[in-house]
């Protein structure tokens, strides 16, 4: 299976919609997301049907599990809320280390609800392929310690770690959008702090990397300019032929796809066009953009964007 991991509003969903097209891969949705706002919560898929309504996810609830339950879905919470957290992943990285090594170190980390948690995964990873007929899943999650969880239990997973230039991730953060399930204002955070978050999710897919799991990085910025090359490139890593017939000259084609949370772009079906998104360059505040960048500055040359440091004067 595929986890696209990185900092949320950095393009992973519409890198999780282009995948999706091509054959034999399944979009998922941000399947950490799922207990609660799918199975809890009743919102809709992207095909647009309540998440208990849409004929996919019902077969793939049936199949992994025999059926959705509210008691399955607290008991996934609760065990997130003690193994899949970014506060763990010192320790999943030290367990992991111990598993490739065979060294005597244990952790203080309930291994067996670790173990129980990432079975429910495998389970609904395996379900979904199975009623997709696609021998590739993506689950879009982002998050490192849930991509650290899968790892340590042995799960099969190709991590596609996609980083963006952190000033306009700040500015996404920054504004005010609907969520379009329930029309409630998604969440804010002030720059600092998504320049603090930004910074601690890609040291954790940093980490991942040097600790053996394959890791490959995607620049949101790359993905808009040669999205065919990029989509060649993740198409070999997985093992698939690289049908890119979606792609038009300008944009692409997209079909329904059955995820279950993320991203508004989820719910687009039809012709879109990939041009980058650099309004955050006049419309984020110059104080905004200098704060971002004299806290991301390491990453941001590590990642390629030493360019853009230019004209941003440190504060």
């Amino acid at each position: 299976m595929v986890f696209l991991g990185g900092l949320g509003r950095s393009g992973t969903t519409l890198l999780e919609r282009l995948l999706g097209e091509v054959p034999g891969i399944a979009p998922l949705g941000e399947v950490v997301h799922l207990w609660a706002r799918s199975v809890l919560a009743d919102e809709a898929c992207g095909c647009r049907e309540s998440f208990a309504a849409c004929p996919f996810w019902c077969k793939v609830g049936e199949r992994a599990f025999g059926g959705w339950s509210e008691e399955r879905a607290r008991r996934m919470l609760a065990l997130r809320s003690r193994v899949d957290r970014t506060r763990r992943i010192p320790v999943l990285a030290r367990l992991l280390a111990e598993k490739q090594t065979g060294a005597g170190w244990w952790p203080a980390l309930d291994t067996a609800e670790l173990d129980e948690y990432v079975a429910a995964y495998r389970g609904l990873y395996n379900a979904a392929g199975e009623i997709a007929d696609c021998p590739v899943v993506v689950d879009s999650s982002k998050h490192a310690s849930l991509a650290f969880c899968l790892a340590v239990a042995g799960v099969d997973v190709q991590v596609v770690h996609v980083v963006r230039d952190p000033r306009a991730v700040a500015h996404s953060w920054h504004r005010r959008v609907e969520r379009p399930e329930d029309g409630h204002p998604m969440t804010r955070w002030s720059p600092a702090r998504t320049s603090l978050h930004w910074m601690t999710e890609n040291l954790g897919f940093e980490l991942l990397a040097r600790s053996g799991v394959p890791v490959t990085r995607v620049r949101y910025e790359d993905l808009i300019e040669a999205p065919a090359d990029t989509l060649r490139r993740l198409s070999a890593r997985i093992g698939l032929p690289p049908r890119l017939d979606f792609l038009t000259d300008d944009g692409a084609r997209l079909s329904t796809a059955h995820t279950a949370s993320g991203n508004p772009m989820r719910f687009t079906v039809g012709r879109i066009r990939l041009a980058r998104d650099d309004g955050w360059r006049t419309a984020a505040p110059s104080q905004h953009r200098r704060l971002v960048t004299a806290l991301t500055w390491p990453l941001m040359i590590k990642y390629g964007y030493r360019r853009a440091l230019q004209g941003e004067t440190r504060v």
